[in-house]
């Protein structure tokens, strides 16, 4: 079993190093750090696909928050199910360790309740997203009047 971390930061993102912080703190070194400095709006990262080629079963994959998985609620589900479900490994979510797979399990409860709360938090996340869309077109749209 390995653990490797998943960092990704916008280029005017400024928690690229709070990220790295949390990470190494728990003791990942860079080796088994992947790192894209790309906007999360669409999947062309390279650096995170390699990660995925590099898990195997039984790895974990420690990341700060689920919008590191992705930036709408569809996106962040299917790259969950892709990873514990197919591949079989385990996310630990820094800022929502009620999200970590790869505590003792206590069955079926367990994966139920990672499940059920992964899938609330990514509907606000892609709900946030929207409403910062609106307000920015607001916003633009108001000196015009």
């Amino acid at each position: 079993m390995k653990k490797y971390g998943y960092v990704r930061a916008s280029s005017k993102d400024q928690n690229l190093n709070r990220q790295l912080d949390a990470l190494n703190e728990l003791g990942i070194t860079l080796k088994y750090i992947y790192i894209d400095k790309i906007s999360g709006k669409d999947f062309n990262r390279p650096n995170y696909m390699e990660l995925i080629s590099k898990l195997k079963k039984g790895d974990v994959l420690v990341i700060i928050s689920i919008d590191r998985l992705g930036r709408n609620y569809d996106e962040i589900l299917e790259q969950w199910r892709l990873l514990t479900k197919e591949k079989h490994i385990d996310i630990e979510v820094i800022d929502m360790p009620l999200l970590n797979t790869n505590y003792e399990k206590e069955g079926l409860t367990r994966v139920f309740i990672a499940d059920l709360v992964l899938q609330i938090l990514a509907y606000v996340a892609e709900t946030e997203r929207s409403f910062i869309k609106q307000r920015q077109a607001e916003g633009i749209a108001a000196p015009k009047s």
